[in-house]
């Protein structure tokens, strides 16, 4: 096929490619302007959707938007595609599937089933053509379970990543900021810290604190330090007690490269974790970050439209079965995502197209202090993403990092989650919450009194111990 084309009000759109095509079809967001890649106008960006929506599938595995000859993710994509999977929509457009998917007959076994036959570029071809309330719709019916110390994605639960960072890695801080999540139930996704630097030490020491706390109270969750990849390399090396390792990742190699990554590191972290063996109801030991905006913020889009790009992260993650993905949706700033209406969009499309392809989707409900958002609009975003069943939720004190100066979701985000919408927190976290009498005969978290156990525990100084 050559080239794409329809018609609006008497005028005939034509787009020259697949890649140009996708990038003229999605909703208007500020990234795509900035690298010249959108839609001239509403009307142009309405025949863009109404031509792909007549793009046959097959076309996806014979038209890539990144040669594979020069891209490695592309490679990926293309080598790991599951055609047995596929044959069962091969003969559909993109606006079949698109309507295959809201139907009946795509429930949760059936899109299980389905996810290794579908590309990123499919995936984010259909999402192109859906509303927000369709987005949710599907989502919430893909069900993806991970586990590690606690098991994740199951019906009915939510999740949260706590988030303790402190501007300059200090032990104390972080383990005051720990507690604080604990109290309110937040950490059973994992307890996750941003370090401050990169260095080796500083890593290992936390990653031995943390440790210390999971063992000393029998915490079933998992910790990480948010290092370089190569970091926790090395820091496994050193036997500091790693349980998941991380990585911000992107859709094209040359993006992953600006990160100081490739698939074969991805790989050897991934081989390193599985040999360490410290999971008890699962073995899912990786943890990816991505962000729509990350592959133009390094000059490696190749020219398409930055929610294809994002989608096309999520093949790098479903390569390595983590535990956990994340969107920091709103984190890279207003050049990606200039507003709150963006930002809920975008937020939206990356949980449906991570969970479509079969990738434990949670997300950074943030957004930066010079975006047109506020805390009104991440209230929004985090409601809907749990109405779409979303893994996790990232929660930080007070909803302010003051490390990584951006606004997040809080503690008390979570409980709010968890109250409005009848969510819990992941089995075994539940029943630890229940054994340190932190929960109340209805379920909820009880208010913090001089007897909690883990409280008296800390306020003794057992907490903030270096390695124990």
């Amino acid at each position: 096929m050559s080239g794409y084309s329809s018609s609006v009000n008497g005028t005939r759109y034509t787009f020259e490619d697949l890649r140009s095509l996708l990038a003229a079809a999605s909703p208007r967001r500020s990234g795509d302007e900035l690298a010249g890649v959108a839609a001239q106008s509403e009307e142009h960006r309405i025949a863009a959707r109404f031509a792909l929506a007549d793009v046959p599938l097959k076309q996806f595995l014979s038209e890539c938007l990144v040669p594979y000859e020069a891209d490695e993710v592309t490679r990926l994509i293309v080598d790991t595609h599951d055609s047995a999977a596929f044959r069962k929509v091969a003969h559909m457009t993109v606006g079949d599937l698109r309507d295959w998917l809201l139907g009946y007959e795509a429930d949760a076994e059936a899109l299980r089933a389905l996810s290794p036959g579908l590309t990123p570029e499919m995936v984010a071809a259909t999402c192109k053509l859906m509303r927000n309330q369709d987005l949710i719709a599907v989502a919430r019916k893909c069900r993806v379970v991970t586990g590690f110390r606690s098991t994740l994605g199951l019906a009915g639960r939510l999740s949260s990543r706590l988030q303790p960072n402190h501007p300059t890695d200090d032990l104390h801080g972080i383990a005051v900021s720990t507690l604080d999540g604990l109290l309110y139930g937040a950490g059973d996704a994992v307890i996750g810290v941003n370090p401050a630097t990169d260095s080796l030490a500083n890593c290992i020491d936390m990653l031995r604190m943390l440790d210390a706390v999971r063992e000393k109270y029998d915490i079933p969750t998992q910790t990480c330090v948010l290092a370089h990849v190569t970091t926790a390399i090395a820091a496994m090396e050193r036997g500091a007690p790693t349980d998941l390792v991380f990585q911000s990742v992107a859709g094209t190699e040359a993006a992953n490269a600006s990160f100081g990554v490739n698939l074969g590191i991805l790989r050897e972290a991934y081989e390193a974790s599985q040999s360490l063996r410290r999971g008890t109801v699962g073995s899912n030991t990786m943890y990816f970050e991505t962000g729509q905006g990350a592959a133009l913020s390094a000059n490696a889009h190749h020219g398409m439209d930055q929610q294809t790009a994002e989608a096309r992260a999520y093949a790098v993650a479903r390569a390595f079965k983590p535990l956990i993905v994340n969107s920091v949706v709103g984190f890279i700033g207003p050049e990606y995502l200039y507003d709150g209406k963006q930002i809920i969009r975008a937020g939206l499309e990356d949980h449906y197209c991570g969970k479509l392809l079969g990738v434990p989707m949670g997300c950074d409900v943030c957004y930066t202090n010079h975006a047109d958002a506020d805390q009104d609009d991440m209230d929004t975003l985090m409601t809907l993403l749990t109405v779409a069943g979303m893994t996790f939720i990232i929660t930080v004190p007070g909803s302010d990092d003051v490390m990584l100066n951006y606004q997040s979701a809080s503690f008390h985000d979570l409980l709010y989650l968890r109250s409005a919408l009848n969510v819990r927190a992941a089995p075994e976290f539940e029943a630890w919450l229940e054994r340190m009498q932190m929960k109340d005969a209805q379920g909820r978290v009880r208010p913090v009194t001089s007897q909690t156990p883990l409280l008296a525990g800390i306020v003794a100084g057992e907490m903030t111990s270096r390695g124990g």
